[in-house]
């Protein structure tokens, strides 16, 4: 099994239920929502190009996936989270856009967020005592060769070449899309997100994630309120969440009833 901390919008954003239906599957529940009317597009032709992401999960990536460093524990982790939330301050970032991303389309800030930059190089660097050592299989699917210097230095200190000065938040929306697509996939993602797009990113909660088998789809294990918990409404997480080795911070919440909540929410959008 691997973890990662990530960023996700809770079950019952707008956001979350349009790139679940984008992607063609929720992180929540693991169902695959109907997927979305394209004009231009079949749904294999979508399913293909969203296939990377559609693994992953709907995220930004805040420490990227790892395995478990054995002096450690799934319970130790988790409580480290819970306490980390607790001192971070919620904020926003005030326009998120669409982009493309080397290769990829997805959501990033229009213009940087330094409260985002600092806040992943805090957990970078605050759970890495939990991070097991790369092994060279591991680093060698890095392709370390094509890594510049500090993106290389950045794999062997941390685990992950784009963090630090390296790192820039966004949400991944397609893989690869070949340039002859790229007006046809921009205007689509601009037709289905750009409505979502009109307000602030409220960044108010940080997700566990996990991978449970290697080429498992990552699910969202837990959410964690950052600040204090008495300015939060209650956060949804999966049934699979032991109660006994996190507070009441974070509320299990079953798969079928975040499904259900999922297609609620999908009828009234």
């Amino acid at each position: 099994m691997r973890y990662a901390i990530y960023y996700t919008p809770s079950m019952y954003d707008p956001l979350s239920v349009a790139a679940a239906s984008w992607l063609g599957r929720n992180v929540y529940s693991g169902e695959a929502p109907d997927a979305p009317s394209v004009s231009g597009f079949s749904r294999q032709e979508l399913a293909f190009h969203t296939a990377v992401p559609r693994r992953y999960g709907f995220h930004g990536t805040i420490k990227a996936p790892f395995h478990l460093h054995p002096d450690t524990s799934e319970a130790a982790l988790l409580k480290a989270l819970l306490h980390f939330a607790g001192t971070v301050t919620p904020f926003e970032i005030p326009r998120m856009e669409i982009a493309r991303l080397g290769e990829f389309f997805g959501l990033a800030p229009s213009t940087p967020c330094e409260q985002m930059n600092h806040l992943a190089a805090s957990v970078v660097q605050a759970f890495d005592t939990f991070r097991a050592p790369l092994s060279d299989a591991e680093i060698e699917r890095r392709d370390p060769d094509r890594l510049t210097a500090p993106q290389f230095s950045n794999l062997h200190r941390w685990g992950y070449p784009y963090v630090m000065d390296e790192f820039r938040f966004h949400m991944m929306l397609t893989g690869p899309v070949h340039p002859n697509l790229n007006a046809r996939f921009e205007t689509a993602l601009r037709e289905l997100f750009g409505p979502l797009l009109s307000e602030p990113l409220k960044i108010s909660s940080l997700a566990l994630f996990v991978e449970p088998e290697p080429g498992a789809p990552l699910r969202v294990h837990s959410q964690h309120p950052l600040g204090k918990l008495s300015a939060h409404r209650p956060v949804a997480v999966s049934a699979k969440v032991s109660t006994t080795a996190i507070s009441d911070a974070v509320i299990p919440v079953s798969g079928t009833k975040a499904a259900l909540a999922a297609r609620r929410l999908q009828a009234n959008c």
